[in-house]
């Protein structure tokens, strides 16, 4: 009679998280653009590209005013003009505001709802 290996004890097949969304966002000369705007919660990366003539760095912060939001505060590194940075963050459901630090450039704003999918069924997912 043949056993088998490993352990007797089942297995927890935990979900694992969604897969991480890719946010486009552009440094014009009079705003920040960020698309989408409107996503369910999960983990993100931001690619942003500077389209001004002048080096800059874009925080993300959790808005203060009734947000459900963690506490959410992150900087790029400087971004050059024609150049792009990223930020990856794991957004909850709330609101954020995406700024830039200098030069009177208008902020985006970001409306996360709740959490998205479990990638679980999705073949090539880490």
């Amino acid at each position: 009679m043949l056993t088998a290996c490993g352990e007797s004890e089942d297995y927890a097949n935990e979900p694992r998280p969604p897969s991480t969304l890719g946010i486009s966002g552009s440094i014009l000369p009079d705003r920040l653009s960020m698309s989408p705007k409107r996503f369910g919660a999960g983990p993100v990366t931001i690619t942003i590209a500077n389209l001004t003539e002048q080096t800059h760095k874009v925080t993300v912060e959790t808005d203060q005013l009734g947000s459900e939001a963690s506490g959410i505060r992150q900087t790029t590194s400087s971004i050059n003009p024609q150049g792009t940075a990223k930020l990856t963050l794991n957004l909850t459901k709330g609101s954020y505001t995406a700024s830039v630090s200098e030069g009177g450039i208008q902020a985006a704003r970001l409306k996360v709802g709740g959490e998205r999918e479990s990638s679980q069924d999705e073949l090539l997912q880490p």
